[in-house]
């Protein structure tokens, strides 16, 4: 046997061989089409066998691969394929891959259903920490980045927590304009749709009767930018969305509401701005002159963030590269 031929062993003890090998042995076939490396699992151990290039690389993975798949947590041959990426290219490497055990990674427990919401990439981990050691903080970055599920459920945890004693949740309706008046029903019925986004994620991560009930009780808020106007939110955990199509005025507003004991994260996208007027992006503008400030944190997200689907990825850089960056 060649010297260059290297065979490395890892225990899968307490592991879920489901959750571990994938439908079909999915993520065990991504594993070896990114490393070069074979995978083999045989009851309790994984075996990796290949060149030492190709061990090398692969072993990493698959030692995170059996950690996630010890704590039950979600693992697709997406996931796996995540944690390949990085800077250099090299799974082994830094850079932007995936959040590890072994990287201080940030996560949140929601008991009422029994979920662990954990960061899939280096960058969302950085995010969700800005979030829980800052006052305001602005995520940017394109669709399927996680900005707003993560700010959602730094959100939910506080609440549980107590740390926070609401939660308020806006967007601005209709591109920015709001003109709200021609859509059927009423007010509620109107923006209902720009807002479903906001429910799907708290849907996600809180029992249907907690969240109807929170509604109810106010506890939980879900309105228009627009409604913030004249508001003091005090004990509250506040969350923007979209923030790239609300305008100078309207982020300034926004940004004036903070009271005391409450956090603030703004999430948008550069490249979606549907305003008439690009440089009235209130995004844009708050990027310009709040970086240097304490307590307000900004966080840049990009394609290898993407948790969706892998080809929105290659969407986004495509996009991007037709556009010059």
């Amino acid at each position: 046997m060649s010297d260059d031929f290297l065979t490395n062993k890892l225990s899968t003890e307490g592991a879920d061989m489901l959750t571990l090998a994938g439908v079909n042995d999915e993520n065990l076939i991504e594993l070896q089409k990114q490393s070069g490396a074979k995978v083999a699992l045989r009851g309790d151990t994984l075996t990796v066998s290949g060149s030492h290039d190709s061990v090398d690389r692969a072993t990493p993975i698959a030692q995170r691969m059996i950690d996630a798949a010890k704590q039950r947590l979600s693992l697709t041959a997406d996931d796996v394929l995540r944690m390949t990426l990085d800077d250099g290219g090299d799974a082994a490497g830094g850079g932007n891959g995936p959040a590890g055990v072994d990287d201080g990674e940030t996560r949140i427990v929601l008991p009422g259903i029994r979920k662990i919401i954990r960061p899939k990439t280096r960058g969302q981990n950085e995010y969700l920490k800005l979030i829980m050691e800052n006052d305001i903080v602005i995520g940017i970055g394109p669709a399927g980045t996680g900005k707003t599920y993560l700010a959602v459920a730094a959100a939910v945890d506080a609440l549980s927590k107590k740390r926070v004693k609401r939660i308020v949740l806006a967007r601005p309706a209709v591109e920015a304009g709001e003109s709200l008046g021609f859509l059927p029903g009423d007010m509620q019925a109107k923006v209902d749709p720009y807002l479903r986004p906001l429910y799907d994620a708290l849907e996600d991560m809180m029992p249907q009767e907690r969240v109807v009930k929170a509604l109810e009780t106010r506890t939980i808020e879900i309105a228009p930018l627009a409604y913030m106007r004249g508001r003091t939110l005090s004990d509250a955990f506040v969350i923007l969305d979209e923030a790239q199509n609300a305008t100078n005025a309207q982020m300034k507003m926004f940004l004036t509401r903070l009271g005391v004991n409450s956090k603030t994260v703004i999430t948008g996208d550069k490249t979606q701005v549907d305003l008439q007027r690009r440089e009235e992006s209130g995004l844009l503008q708050v990027e310009r002159i709040l970086p240097g400030i304490e307590g307000i944190g900004f966080h840049y997200l990009d394609e290898a963030d993407v948790v969706r689907h892998r080809l929105v990825r290659e969407i986004i850089k495509a996009y991007a590269d037709d556009s010059g960056g």
